[in-house]
């Protein structure tokens, strides 16, 4: 398993609805596990093209305390490569790119 892109997102964010309800064209080379807190009790996912896990502890773990942010990770080094927030999917590839790039 190579880096794996994690997203954190919360309701009420126009950043995180701009990148649930992306194609992530932008992020063919990544694996990308979207995480929330808290469910969509208003409906604001509903038709998202990608799915929302629900994981208040995962984001625990990972000290996320604050979406939308992401955190690009080594699950096999156990390491945290990058991070930072959440604006959408171009905005974070070209952030991530090097990263992806030199391994």
């Amino acid at each position: 398993m190579g880096l794996t892109l994690v997203v954190a997102i919360k309701q009420s964010c126009d950043g995180c609805r701009d990148f649930i309800f992306s194609d992530l064209n932008e992020l063919p080379d990544v694996p990308v596990l979207i995480l929330s807190a808290t469910g969509d009790n208003n409906g604001e996912w509903t038709g998202s093209l990608q799915q929302v896990i629900v994981a208040p502890q995962l984001l625990s773990d990972l000290d996320i305390r604050w979406p939308p942010f992401y955190v690009l990770i080594d699950p096999e080094q156990r390491l945290v490569v990058t991070e930072g927030v959440v604006f959408g999917p171009a905005q974070v590839a070209s952030e991530i790119g090097s990263f992806l790039l030199s391994r």
